[in-house]
């Protein structure tokens, strides 16, 4: 990167600074850590002589913060995956349940969003469906970050909501299903072939707030790759072009993360390893009526806090998920 010339080539420079982002984000922290453990250790000697029971619980309070960061990054450790390291497309569908569904998709976008921005990553609505009533009957959201599709990928699958519904008027318990689908974005230097005649586009009116804020104009665009039947839409930008533009990157994302996923089967098919956790599957349960609890059905973690998973407290899941499935 000192070389006199390497600015000559741009492209060819971004993928020699990525690498070297990408080795710094595991070289930097780990020395962070490898110094912090050194520190406490240093001083341990000191806590002995002086018999100070407050700097001894000051340094065991760092040791357990050393030790939470470590877990972190023998976490992301796991994320080894060709796409790990990408950002995502994570889309929300409405299950049977009706208005309860719908409103079921809502909470779990807030959910996700929270746990996004607690990561620090940048979220992107890119389109919604709503409810006829309440909610969502599909939302759609970009999350920009490192490693969000490594972490978000343990969330596909069916989410399965039970709480007094409070669309019904004689207050009885309901069971309502979402699903969840998560695509890594893929680069631009990843070639995808997308021939014209297996698309259809079609444009609509984007739905908005209404007044002077609604849109007038067909700039929301669906299209629909035919012969696998994949779905992508996008109405956030205010140009058609744009649109278009954004809904082509998310279908080449999902084709490419496609034949990733089919190669892998048919490897695991031929060393006889056991099948995936398919699409379809129901993950986890949440239940807030009679007793409040969150499983996984994957992996059998679970917490009685449900207000707090709802806020966005969803790591001990996702890490419990990497350390046994990634």
């Amino acid at each position: 990167m000192e070389a006199s010339d390497f600015w000559e080539d741009n492209v060819a420079a971004q993928k020699v600074i990525d690498e070297c982002n990408a080795l710094k984000a595991w070289t930097i922290p780990y020395k962070e850590l490898k110094q912090r453990f050194e520190n406490v250790r240093s001083l341990l000697p000191e806590v002995d002589m002086a018999s100070d029971a407050e700097f001894f619980t000051q340094l065991v309070e760092e040791l357990n913060s050393v030790d939470k960061a470590l877990s972190e990054l023998e976490v992301r450790r796991m994320l080894s995956g060709e796409l790990d390291n990408k950002n995502c497309f994570l889309s929300i569908n409405a299950g049977a349940g009706g208005t309860e569904a719908c409103d079921w998709a809502l909470m779990l976008s807030r959910m996700y969003q929270r746990w996004a921005t607690k990561r620090g990553w940048k979220v992107e609505t890119l389109a919604t469906v709503d409810g006829d009533v309440a909610g969502f009957k599909s939302v759609t959201m970009k999350f920009t970050g490192p490693y969000a599709y490594g972490y978000c990928k343990s969330e596909r699958g069916v989410h399965r909501l039970v709480r007094i519904s409070p669309f019904d008027s004689n207050a009885r318990r309901h069971t309502s299903f979402a699903s969840v689908d998560v695509t890594p974005e893929i680069d631009e230097d990843i070639q995808v072939e997308i021939k014209p005649e297996h698309v259809r586009v079609d444009t609509y009116r984007a739905s908005g707030a209404g007044g002077q804020h609604v849109n007038k104009t067909d700039s929301a665009v669906r299209i629909t790759h035919i012969p696998t039947g994949i779905i992508v839409s996008c109405q956030t930008e205010r140009s058609q072009i744009q649109n278009r533009e954004t809904c082509l990157k998310m279908l080449r994302s999902k084709l490419y993360e496609k034949e990733l996923t089919e190669r892998e089967s048919k490897l695991k098919e031929m060393a006889g390893e056991k099948k995936e956790i398919a699409w379809g599957s129901q993950i986890r349960n949440y239940v807030f009526q009679p007793y409040t609890l969150v499983k996984d059905t994957r992996t059998k973690y679970e917490v009685g806090n449900i207000h707090a998973v709802m806020d966005g407290d969803l790591d001990d899941f996702v890490n419990a998920y990497l350390k046994e499935f990634g």
